[in-house]
């Protein structure tokens, strides 16, 4: 292995370290606790190194959230796989999607709540944003309807199970409810 080969394989795995170390914090304190001081203390490197790999907290936050894409869409996908019909992969969906943003919930922030300096819905969105969107279409095409563009209904499921997710999450829904609500959506909107 070479100089520049060993440099780079240390660079990311820094990288990695912040990422990981960001999404911890993030996870236990929120991320108002995530701070490029308290990582540099966390990572053992100094400030100016972790600004070597990340401008700033926005740009952490980003790479958090494309992790958390990653991630999102095997769940998605895993979910669906494992059901037998249409209305069962659709409720799987359903269901992996809620539990990932109950499970990591810093990390659904960085996707959808937080500014991570990463665009969406545009041609030079970030392959695991679109895959993570991917993940739900390949699903959601198969149950959007006759003349119902699948991208379309996809956007209106998903906003629907985002808004599940954080009314859910702050407390503004009844938990004893969750599972009816979670039939009311897949049955209707879904038409199955």
């Amino acid at each position: 292995m070479s100089v520049k080969e060993r440099k780079e394989r240390e660079r990311a795995e820094r990288e990695r370290l912040i990422v990981t170390m960001a999404r911890e914090l993030a996870e236990q304190q929120g991320w108002d606790a995530v701070t490029t001081r308290r990582l540099a203390e966390r990572i053992e490197y100094s400030q100016p190194v972790l600004y070597s790999h990340f401008r700033g907290k926005r740009e952490i936050i980003g790479a958090v959230a494309l992790e958390g894409a990653t991630e999102m869409a095997a769940a998605i996908r895993a979910a669906a796989s494992a059901a037998d019909s249409p209305r069962g992969r659709v409720a799987a969906l359903a269901r992996a999607y809620l539990d990932f943003a109950e499970r990591h919930p810093a990390v659904y922030d960085a996707l959808f709540l937080l500014d991570g300096g990463l665009p969406y819905a545009r041609e030079d969105t970030p392959e695991p944003l679109k895959d993570a969107f991917a993940a739900l279409m390949e699903t959601l095409a198969e149950v959007a309807g006759d003349g119902v563009h699948p991208g379309l209904f996809t956007e209106v499921f998903w906003a629907s199970l985002h808004g599940l997710a954080t009314l859910t999450r702050t407390g503004r829904l009844l938990p004893e409810d969750a599972q009816p609500r979670l039939d009311l959506l897949v049955d209707r909107l879904a038409e199955i």
